[in-house]
């Protein structure tokens, strides 16, 4: 009987300890409930800091350089020479360069990347997207210093014997191959919005008599639009933000001109000429460094509220 009551009382003490530990744990999951929003909110606090500290610091530099060239001289001056006897620094060929560039990127990775993506998407089995994909988006991760040391030493070589005229350095070489790189990032975002399109929608537009080339084009990809535009963005908007391969293979001369033959330099190749100088800190063309760099933050800003604008308007229609 009295070991009975050892056994009895021995449950009971594990028991309460039981008790005991759920009622810690249980306090401190609530505990880690309430702290989780505040911590949250300080990891996306963080994000939104370090945005407003860059926007900070480009706008208070570049206040400084305006107050030593004029706003008028740089948008829309031609002439860029930071480093001669009598600087001039006109935005405009960085803003040419710039455009060229990346338009050339997006004329071959637009059609490419959106065929791609309507074959993985719409005709391809199950089998050739699993293995097509991967492929594809492997191409995305090769460093962009090899696409400059391709396009420099393979590209512009073999556009050479079919335009003689070209430079050693040029705008067409890098341009071509940003498109390259641009590919994977615009195929595989569509198929990823051309995808999410629900089947019942195709089998509708099948069962009206549709053909599959006009469920495609009629249904799909506008349903997808908004997905689809994004992808465009992003694309245009590595190829402006691009550096490596418009600083190896397109040079660094700032001429203000349409020929793709000639050397021209973007916004993001300038930086990096400017900041791997000797340019002194607190001189102008120190702070010409910060007034290109505003302008390239401008123009993707611009170039993004426009594509939120165009995405929302045709989502609301579809």
């Amino acid at each position: 009987m009295r070991s009975y009551n050892i056994n009895k009382e021995k449950e009971i003490v594990q028991t309460r300890n039981l008790i005991s530990a759920n009622m810690n744990s249980n306090r401190l999951m609530i505990y880690i409930e309430k702290a989780m929003p505040k911590i949250l909110f300080v990891i996306a606090l963080l994000s939104i800091l370090t945005t407003i500290g860059i926007v900070f610091v480009l706008i208070t530099e570049t206040v400084d350089f305006f107050q030593r060239i004029s706003v008028v001289q740089f948008f829309t001056g031609k002439t860029l020479k930071p480093l001669s006897q009598n600087p001039e620094f006109g935005v405009l060929p960085l803003i040419n360069g710039t455009i060229i560039s990346s338009v050339i990127a997006m004329l071959v990775a637009g059609p490419i990347g959106m065929m791609t993506a309507i074959f993985l998407s719409e005709y391809a089995s199950d089998q050739v997207r699993r293995v097509m994909k991967p492929i594809l988006e492997l191409l995305a991760g090769i460093p962009t210093i090899v696409y400059g040391f391709f396009a420099f030493t393979f590209v512009t070589p073999l556009l050479r014997e079919f335009i003689p005229e070209l430079g050693a350095t040029n705008i067409l070489s890098p341009g071509l191959v940003m498109g390259v790189m641009i590919i994977p990032m615009i195929a595989s975002l569509s198929e990823d919005a051309m995808s999410s399109v629900p089947n019942a929608i195709r089998e509708g537009a099948l069962g009206l008599g549709a053909t599959k080339l006009e469920v495609t084009f009629k249904v799909v990809i506008p349903a997808a639009f908004s997905g689809i535009v994004a992808s465009f963005v992003l694309g245009i908007s590595r190829a402006v933000g691009e550096t490596m391969i418009v600083a190896i293979a397109s040079g660094s001369s700032k001429n203000f001109t349409f020929d793709l033959t000639q050397s021209m330099q973007t916004m993001t190749a300038y930086v990096v000429e400017v900041a791997s100088g000797d340019a002194p800190a607190g001189s102008t063309l120190y702070y010409s460094l910060y007034a290109v760099a505003m302008t390239l933050f401008i123009f993707t800003l611009c170039m993004n509220i426009l594509a939120r604008y165009v995405s929302r308007r045709f989502r609301e229609e579809y």
